[in-house]
């Protein structure tokens, strides 16, 4: 009886994964390091029907229908939206065409998955919301910020709407980073999950020192937050780490790897009983990624959010299910907090 339970589930889950099929085809625009580790793989194994994959150079293209079976490769991204074939495009080229070629892809009707940032200004973000809204049938969008997907954040969200949170801190430690804009391309991370977590907010002080950018800030509910931002650290030791104070107790993030949480000591007419009668506080995991198993659920594609946020968005494209994406109106927090830094930082603040 032991044994065909276990060989039934077994085959429950092999079934569910081959009973995924697609009616669509998609495309992907773009083929960098980012990519390669993070979300080729997630459509790899999914086994999501790419037709197209769209680069700059013909030489790149060559190699990659040799490398690509079954795929077509361009330089052109009109080979795209003329294909009828095709409903939605995967957009993860270098930052500062996202929003062009977003544009592009919206207003021909496709469907978008756009890497972050999906655009440079709240302007541009207004733009995108634009052309969603005045298209029919409106195409589904996804903005990839991947941390609102990660299964920690979606477990400290559910738990904090029972739980209010009184203030958090938050830390996000990484090299220098020469290549692009660290506020709009790493630093929205962090933002974004504050936005996604705490909702609006005003910045009650803000100072920068170096590439440190530090912030406290008070949300519109209540809560106070104050966030360390900074590139002045190393890859090699990269960190980040979100700890938030509720009235039940402390919930401590790290990584998007563990998440934990420890219940506050109780008191009694206001005195601290930990004072009177020592003890050790239970730290209770929700959360902690299996590094024996090598599952796809331990993937770090799956803890760091890629994997559910292309998963959500192709089964909205394929209209299986009703998955709550990161549409430009979610982000508009998010963007409004990134136009006020910048303007801060052009006053040297």
């Amino acid at each position: 009886m032991k044994d065909q339970l276990i060989s039934k589930f077994k085959h429950l889950r092999t079934d569910t994964f081959l009973s995924r099929q697609y009616a669509h085809k998609y495309a992907f625009v773009g083929i960098g390091q980012h990519s390669l580790n993070n979300l080729y793989p997630v459509l790899h194994y999914l086994q999501v029907p790419l037709k197209w994959i769209v680069v700059t150079s013909t030489e790149r293209a060559e190699a990659i229908e040799a490398k690509f079976q079954g795929v077509k490769a361009t330089i052109n991204l009109d080979d795209v939206l003329s294909d009828p074939e095709v409903a939605a495009v995967f957009v993860a080229a270098t930052p500062k065409v996202h929003f062009s070629i977003a544009t592009k892809v919206l207003n021909a009707g496709k469907s978008l998955f756009v890497e972050k940032p999906p655009c440079s200004s709240l302007d541009e973000l207004k733009e995108l919301e634009m052309i969603c809204g005045k298209r029919s049938p409106k195409p589904v969008f996804c903005a990839g910020l991947q941390k609102r997907y990660a299964p920690a954040t979606k477990i400290l969200k559910k738990r904090l709407a029972n739980d209010a949170p009184i203030s958090y801190t938050m830390h996000y430690r990484t090299g220098a980073y020469p290549e692009g804009d660290a506020l709009l391309d790493l630093f929205i991370h962090p933002l974004d999950l504050a936005a996604s977590l705490f909702g609006e907010a005003t910045f009650v002080a803000c100072d920068r020192t170096g590439g440190t950018l530090r912030l406290l800030m008070k949300h519109k509910v209540g809560v106070g937050g104050m966030l360390e931002l900074s590139t002045d650290y190393a890859w090699t030791s990269a960190e980040e780490r979100l700890t938030v104070v509720t009235e039940k107790g402390v919930y401590d993030l790290r990584q998007m790897e563990t998440l934990t949480f420890t219940a506050k000591q109780k008191c009694f007419m206001g005195v601290p009983l930990e004072k009177v009668v020592p003890s050790h506080p239970a730290v209770q995991v929700l959360y902690a990624r299996n590094n024996f198993v090598p599952t796809m659920a331990n993937n770090q594609v799956v803890t760091q959010g890629f994997f559910d946020e292309i998963n959500s968005f192709v089964e909205a494209v394929e209209a299986r299910k009703n998955r709550v994406l990161t549409t430009p109106d979610q982000l508009s927090v998010t963007y409004g907090w990134l136009a006020e830094l910048s303007r801060l930082s052009s006053k040297n603040v």
